[in-house]
């Protein structure tokens, strides 16, 4: 019998639900909702700043819909991801948080390892965390950031967190973060620490390469084409890894109207079966493309779950 879907509630970009505030309260409040409901994971994303750059594209035609590079107002709310994760990790006991986007160039990797262990650990293990590296070059330049440098950065990221996982005391001699012989305690909840998601708007060579070394699970941006999902299994078979050991993250397509009203939630989730024959698991959800209602997220998660059960069974 094929596995359930395993819906996740985005609870970023959602303030046509709030008047456009960050009403944080709010999100927490939905988060324990959507774990009531039967959701398997809520999603956080994250920007430190944004600078002009955010809408040099043209800002979005309907505030519901995703914020992608270049599309968004500077004024959105970014409220700092693992604190709000924090705060519904105190509120439920099941649920998964997906701290996404995770920008770790803007931070060094001690620093933020201690941030993502200390929640897994609040979270009993709970933790996933997808790192990625942006495309605001305002924002680094505003935090002080060699935005040219970004990937390089990335990957030491992923180096010292691997290494403060382990044993301490641990040594790093790489280029951007060198250090000697200092103690990481305590550490995350698992030896191999938090569950790490890659993806992005296509799959490139650092993205692969990242995925296929570090990943447990794969979040593309959009739907990928078959030919890259074919290279992923190929690299994976390459390194001794099997692509059916990664979780494929996939999503609803909202489709509006007009640039005033939310989509349908039937027609948007209509796609979830030809997913879940690609061989992806979990599936995105963002609230306020369908519903305008902040008390009514709860209800609303449920209905995705009636609506999902009914179209997968």
């Amino acid at each position: 019998m094929p596995t359930p879907p395993r819906m996740l509630l985005v609870l970023s970009e959602n303030w046509t639900l709030t008047g456009g505030r960050a009403d944080l309260p709010a999100a927490v409040r939905w988060a324990r909702e959507a774990e009531d409901a039967g959701f398997d994971a809520v999603m956080v994303s994250e920007h430190v700043v944004l600078g002009p750059d955010a809408a040099a594209a043209g800002i979005m035609g309907n505030p519901r819909d995703y914020a992608l590079p270049g599309n968004q107002d500077p004024s959105t709310p970014w409220p700092n991801s693992l604190l709000l994760l924090a705060a519904i990790a105190s509120v439920t006991s099941r649920l998964r948080l997906a701290a996404a986007a995770v920008l770790a160039p803007l931070r060094h990797p001690l620093l933020l390892a201690r941030e993502l262990g200390t929640l897994d650990l609040l979270s009993e293990g709970r933790l996933v965390v997808q790192p990625t590296v942006s495309w605001s070059k305002d924002e680094y330049d505003a935090l002080g950031v060699p935005f040219a440098r970004r990937g390089r950065l990335l990957d030491e990221h992923l180096e010292v967190w691997a290494k403060a996982w382990g044993p301490s005391p641990l040594s790093h001699d790489g280029p951007h973060y060198p250090f000697q012989d200092v103690w990481f305690e305590p550490k995350a909840h698992r030896p191999d620490g938090p569950r790490l998601w890659f993806g992005g708007q296509r799959l490139h060579g650092p993205v692969l390469r990242r995925l296929v070394r570090h990943g447990h699970g794969f979040h593309p941006l959009g739907r990928p084409a078959p030919e890259d999902l074919q290279t992923l299994k190929e690299a994976m078979a390459a390194a001794g890894r099997d692509i059916a050991d990664l979780e494929m993250i996939g999503g609803t397509q909202a489709v509006f109207p007009d640039d005033r009203s939310p989509a349908d939630l039937g027609a948007a989730l209509a796609v979830l079966p030809e997913q879940l024959e690609q061989g992806f698991t979990t599936f995105c959800v963002k609230p306020n493309q369908f519903i305008d209602d902040p008390d009514g997220v709860g209800p609303f998660c449920r209905d995705v779950m009636r609506r999902v059960e009914v179209l997968t069974s």
